[in-house]
């Protein structure tokens, strides 16, 4: 008699331009394949004039959910079904869900880079200087200041990019928050000089990404102490020049990495229903690294 068999495997995957760079499928299916689930996770280049037919070709196909990374993480708001309350809080997602047929926005990357962070500190009454206002920037400093955050510094470019970050915070952000909110912006025009008193130093840009390595961010480097950690959240490389540069400052680091695997974890979680192993993910990230 036949066995019951079944060769439909369930679809997650990453929407990106440029993606080929993304390692994320490299963690995901080892948790996947850990948990003994038969799951595809597939890394799709997502031009954004095509993000819409992209979205609903998720939606044809059944995905269980996807990513979004760098630059669909605002603008693929409108194509969802709903936003889960800390990705509606910040206006970015980088997790879509499907429950129940309805895709719902939600935001791992800020969740996952806190949970990163404590274990190294507590975040309650710290000062945090991040570079960048995009989906990253937006994430974590949301995340921090729903922490106990009680100051962020927004360093950005473009002035107006940075003023919408702002604002953000300032208004549902600091109304749930449990603490006060003191909040900066600068425009980031020469090397920065980051502020005595500083704990947390955020390079949330694509400054230092693959293949540009050796890209130098536009921070004084001795304006850094030991008493500081800082933290980029480019994993691709995972010792970014800024990682490298902190470290012989003797700043305690976060590399890119940990924040990965730290979404990575609760989007798995979104997923299945299920735990993942965060060391089976890290290790198999490191194996790419080190080849």
């Amino acid at each position: 008699m036949a066995k019951d068999m079944n060769f439909k495997q369930e679809l997650v995957g990453c929407f990106g331009f440029p993606v080929a760079e993304n390692p994320t499928q490299a963690m995901i299916e080892p948790a996947f394949e850990a948990l003994g689930l038969d799951w595809r996770y597939l890394t799709l280049e997502v031009k954004p004039e095509n993000l819409e037919k992209a979205v609903n070709g998720a939606r044809s196909f059944g995905f269980k959910g996807f990513n979004c990374t760098i630059p669909h993480k605002v603008e693929v708001i409108q194509y969802l079904d709903g936003l889960g309350s800390s990705a509606e809080l910040m206006g970015a997602v980088n997790c879509i869900v499907n429950r129940d047929g309805k895709l719902i926005g939600e935001n791992t990357d800020g969740k996952g880079f806190v949970e990163s962070l404590k274990k190294k500190s507590d975040p309650t009454g710290k000062s945090c200087v991040i570079f960048g206002a995009g989906g990253a920037a937006r994430a974590i400093s949301v995340e921090l200041a729903l922490a106990g955050c009680s100051k962020i510094t927004i360093i950005n470019r473009s002035i107006e990019r940075a003023k919408e970050l702002i604002d953000i915070l300032e208004g549902g952000v600091a109304q749930a928050c449990s603490q006060s909110l003191s909040t900066q912006m600068i425009e980031w025009n020469d090397n920065y000089n980051i502020p005595i008193g500083t704990d947390y130093v955020i390079n949330a840009t694509s400054i230092g990404l693959y293949p540009d390595i050796n890209a130098k961010i536009n921070i004084n480097i001795s304006s850094l102490t030991p008493e500081m950690i800082v933290a980029d959240v480019i994993p691709n490389p995972p010792k970014t020049r800024l990682i490298r540069d902190a470290r012989e400052q003797g700043c305690t680091t976060i590399d890119g990495l940990e924040m990965l695997v730290g979404q990575g974890v609760i989007g798995i979680e979104y997923w299945t229903g299920k735990n993942p192993n965060p060391e089976i993910m890290r290790d198999s990230l490191e194996k790419i690294f080190s080849a």
